[in-house]
């Protein structure tokens, strides 16, 4: 399986995205579930969900806002309520939805007060609809709500269950198009790694990194820079999971998370650099993050589990920390789509009592970090996958197999450029460097 990658307009002389077929093919699959299930019906909040049911989209400012909702009835068609000038937009522009594109306010997250009735004009809305196609008696199964909303449904006589499960197993294996916007996504993020790279120096602050990276997104025409995480120096460890405007120094430690999308599609997707020159101790650290990154990739095949990927990784203990659930988060594997994390979670956490098939179709991002022996400096990296019918593909491809040193114009009498300082030689895991291996002699392609 070659993914390609393509421009982002619409063109004639070539097949692209098939945005129809994907509208198609998103519904198709969740309709599917919800027939096999014991569900009447589906009413979502999550704007991720709203926007694989009805294909729609009014920006990323209401992403956190429970605003809008979808119903999707067992044998039928998606209904959405939006905001008014949304629902005539939707109404204009959307023809797959017909005149099922209606207005609706929920209570904006708390913003309007319960006497407002807001709630109540919700379930009574979802209670006619039901009503009609004889449901009412049926489990209404709900993503995410408010709790007022919640309980009016209920005094309308609506059963309210866990909806949430059947849209997370409905987008865990994505269709062709959906990988081809993942993999465009990923391709913005490989530009934006190359500007930081040529760009950082000594004298940088994070927040600088962090908005050259949004500008060359922007530019290349992502929708959404829902985050860059920008860590350096001592800040590398612990992880903090978020920027600052510290100055980058002469061999500092530099990762970098970004998080964006492109027509709804994520990236998480990790680098780490040095500053001028690299240290032994991060490039020892750096090296011992990538073997057990790649133990992981080589596992990355149909008929996998993610126990057998998670038993590659280091116990908890191993890196300074006193159980997995503190751990949580630095070695570990996420599906990634619509939203960041989305199915199948990876980690010690669950997955080694709990596997889960790893299968065709699915794309996730799996991440790895070390500490340095200093105490303070770490190696974070993470890579995007794609598994294919007989193996997978890696989608993420800025270099990312050594340690890269960034800014570095500091010249020796010798004319050698310092990229590492000599202190003692890496001694390399022997039981991570068997795994990978074994992963090799199993034929596993990367």
């Amino acid at each position: 399986m070659a993914l390609k990658t393509f421009g982002t307009m619409a063109v004639d002389w070539e097949q692209r995205v098939d945005f129809d077929r994907l509208r198609r093919e998103r519904l198709d699959r969740i309709k599917g579930l919800l027939a096999k299930s014991e569900i009447g019906a589906l009413l979502c909040f999550d704007m991720n969900n709203v926007r694989y049911i009805t294909s729609t989209h009014i920006g990323t400012w209401a992403q956190d806002k429970i605003s809008r909702f979808t119903l999707l009835p067992q044998n039928d068609e998606p209904i959405l309520w939006d905001f008014g000038s949304a629902a005539r937009h939707h109404q204009q522009n959307c023809p797959w939805l017909g005149d099922r594109s209606r207005a609706g306010i929920p209570l904006m997250r708390g913003a309007m007060s319960p006497e407002m009735g807001r709630a109540e004009d919700v379930a009574k809305k979802i209670r006619v609809e039901l009503e009609m196609r004889g449901l009412l008696g049926e489990p209404v199964g709900v993503d995410v709500v408010e709790p007022p909303v919640m309980f009016a449904l209920q005094r309308e006589g609506i059963t309210v269950v866990d909806g949430q499960e059947l849209m997370s197993n409905a987008r865990e294996i994505k269709t062709v198009d959906e990988i081809t916007l993942l993999n465009m996504s990923a391709m913005m993020v490989d530009a934006a790694y190359y500007d930081l790279y040529k760009a950082m120096r000594p004298g940088m602050r994070e927040n600088e990194a962090v908005a050259l990276v949004a500008e060359r997104l922007y530019d290349l025409g992502s929708e959404y820079v829902e985050g860059v995480n920008a860590i350096s120096g001592e800040r590398c460890s612990p992880h903090p999971h978020v920027f600052s405007d510290r100055v980058l120094r002469p061999g500092d430690p530099v990762y970098y998370d970004i998080l964006h999308s492109y027509m709804g599609y994520r990236t998480c997707y990790y680098r780490t650099f040095a500053v001028g020159s690299a240290p032994r101790a991060l490039v020892d650290a750096y090296k011992r993050c990538r073997d057990y990154l790649d133990a992981s990739i080589e596992l990355i095949r149909p008929g996998r589990t993610t126990a057998e990927v998670a038993a590659v990784w280091p116990k908890a203990k191993d890196f300074g920390f006193p159980d997995e659930e503190a751990a949580f988060a630095l070695q570990m594997g996420h599906g990634i789509g619509l939203a960041i994390w989305e199915k199948p979670m990876i980690s010690r956490l669950v997955s080694l009592d709990h596997p889960h098939e790893i299968k065709a179709g699915m794309v996730f991002a799996l991440e790895t970090f070390w500490p340095s022996t200093d105490g303070w400096s770490a190696a974070r990296i993470e890579e995007e996958i794609v598994v294919t019918p007989t193996g997978h593909e890696v989608i993420t491809r800025f270099p990312a197999e050594e340690l890269l040193v960034a800014g570095a114009p500091f010249v020796t009498v010798s004319g050698q450029l310092p990229t590492i300082r000599e202190t003692e030689a890496p001694t390399p895991n022997p039981e991570v460097v068997e795994m990978i291996k074994a992963g090799a002699r199993a034929g596993v392609t990367r």
